[in-house]
């Protein structure tokens, strides 16, 4: 009995069992905060580079030209985030059908190479990341 008393009042050790317990549940918070980040910084060049072809495309004076300006942009434009590439990103230009005076500009990119779809089995978000920026012509 005095063996056993002494084995429970002895605490050497204990700092390694509470790191055991806490390092992983830790690392994955780290990770997961890594790999949003990634996938947030994806998602936030896909829409400055939809911003930039809207504002682009106001030059055009229908539809058809609209189109032309922003493949041009696509097109002539450096993608320089490390994380895009530019032949998986799809970029549209639509006119709205309830207002003419206004049109949209859609990008869809294909974000299945991004390095974070392989690391966990918790929920992710699509793999497709759609923005999209309208623009009204005219004014007010």
């Amino acid at each position: 009995m005095n063996r056993f008393r002494r084995l429970l009042s002895n605490r050497h050790g204990t700092s390694a069992i509470e790191f055991a317990i806490i390092a992983p549940l830790f690392l994955m918070a780290v990770l997961t905060m890594i790999a949003y980040g990634i996938y947030l910084s994806a998602a936030h060049a896909v829409q400055q580079l939809t911003a930039d072809a809207a504002r682009t495309a106001v030059a055009g004076v229908n539809s058809q030209e609209r189109s032309q300006l922003v493949d041009d942009f696509i097109s002539r434009s450096t993608i320089d985030h490390p994380l895009l590439e530019r032949s998986k990103l799809h970029v549209a230009v639509n006119t709205d059908p309830g207002n003419a005076n206004q049109f949209t500009v859609t990008a869809e990119y294909d974000a299945n190479q991004l390095p974070i779809w392989n690391l966990y089995t918790f929920p992710l978000p699509d793999h497709m990341i759609r923005r999209f920026a309208t623009i009204r012509m005219g004014g007010l």
